[in-house]
């Protein structure tokens, strides 16, 4: 088990959080050309998937790191977890109901604290087996159920973030929340058991940090080579382009920066993309590639240094609040009738979230929702706020 706090960890999660951040103010296409800019290119699809990965690595570092905990012990996880899912899930629906082009994450994330629950008591061999097996299988699933979704369920998504409101249409709700939407979370399980093998491992050591980097970057470079190998020197990409959403959408351009929306229905070429949120298992492999080698590389800089990466690491601590902050301050920008400059605007969010990260730390104090969550969790977990 872990004795202290790995700041690398907060680090890779703060990262993150500025990566969400840039493709939510930049432009993910240049506006003159139309081809993918360099915001869409680095970090579309890349951040929310390394969001996902430490995820799954606080998962199993709150139930035990390498030694996963077991019997009441673990009860009480789950039951903290599940408390932790319903705080984050409420803080999306209330996000919802504002007007903002941003496409919240936090209700996907709590329904997949609660689907993580019965793989947190699992050893790093099974996670491993579990992973494995959901990253190949779970896309393949979505391809055979989607079309029986367009056809059954009316409308397939919601076409907006999900509010309160999205709980009349329960039908469509539960289908985009799943298989249809921007985060289809059946797929997305696949990130958080990737980073809870992760978490199963011994990450203070030097061997375990070098691996997750020399791993995460065979693994992200493995899957673009195979789907550039599948889709242009197999045929792949012409039969994508003779289905339907082939013809109607540019998805040579969408395929580098975002697929989110294509009905990637009609052949199983789809299957061989590796594109930024396609959901397929290249996909998959090289997200959740690129997150270790950002988790390894901010293990190995703050292994002798604790505090080098701090900007990223405070804000890393409390990245509940400081998401919530920012999607507040987007909305706010996006009804401005003169929407300020984003480069500005960028380096703003992200020296206040530096800012305020190290400032919470400094006084040794959780961001206000994770205090929330924090005291709530404790609560269902040990009967009180202290735990004693």
């Amino acid at each position: 088990m872990i004795g202290r706090r790995l700041t690398g960890i907060d680090a890779a999660r703060g990262i993150a959080l500025l990566g969400m951040m840039a493709t939510h103010i930049f432009s993910l296409y240049n506006e003159q050309t139309g081809e993918p800019s360099w915001t869409g290119l680095v970090f579309s699809g890349r951040s929310s998937a390394l969001f996902a990965v430490v995820a799954g690595i606080g998962l199993a570092l709150l139930t035990g790191g390498n030694q996963p905990r077991s019997g009441r012990a673990l009860s009480a996880d789950r039951r903290g977890i599940a408390m932790r899912a319903l705080i984050i899930a409420l803080a999306g629906l209330t996000l919802g109901g504002l007007d903002t082009t941003i496409a919240i994450i936090l209700f996907h994330y709590g329904i997949l604290f609660l689907l993580a629950l019965p793989f947190v008591g699992m050893r790093a061999s099974r996670l491993a087996l579990w992973a494995g097996g959901w990253l190949l299988l779970s896309p393949a699933v979505g391809y055979l159920v989607r079309p029986w979704i367009y056809t059954a369920v009316s409308p397939a998504t919601l076409g907006s973030n999900i509010s309160w409101e999205a709980f009349l249409e329960p039908g469509t709700l539960a289908a985009d929340v799943f298989f249809t939407g921007f985060y289809p979370v059946f797929q997305w399980l696949t990130y958080l058991l990737i980073g809870m093998l992760i978490g199963r491992l011994r990450l203070a050591e030097l061997t375990v940090q070098v691996g997750l980097v020399a791993a995460g970057i065979v693994a992200a470079a493995g899957a673009k080579f195979l789907s550039y190998y599948l889709l242009l020197e197999q045929g792949g990409m012409d039969a994508i382009l003779e289905t339907n959403s082939g013809r109607i959408w540019p998805v040579a351009q969408m395929m580098e920066v975002n697929l989110a929306g294509v009905e990637q229905t009609g052949s199983w070429w789809w299957l061989a993309v590796s594109g930024p949120h396609s959901g397929t298992p290249l996909d998959l492999l090289h997200t959740a590639g690129t997150s270790a080698a950002v988790v390894g590389v901010c293990l190995l800089l703050t292994r002798a240094r604790p505090n080098l990466l701090l900007p990223l690491s405070a804000a890393g601590a409390m990245t509940l609040t400081l998401y919530t902050l920012h999607v507040w301050v987007m909305s706010v920008t996006d009804a401005s009738p003169t929407p300020p400059d984003p480069v500005l605007l960028f380096w703003l969010s992200a020296i206040a979230a530096a800012g305020i990260g190290i400032a919470f730390s400094k006084l040794g104090s959780r961001g206000p929702l994770e205090m929330v969550t924090h005291g709530a969790s404790q609560l269902v977990r040990q009967g009180s706020l202290t735990g004693k």
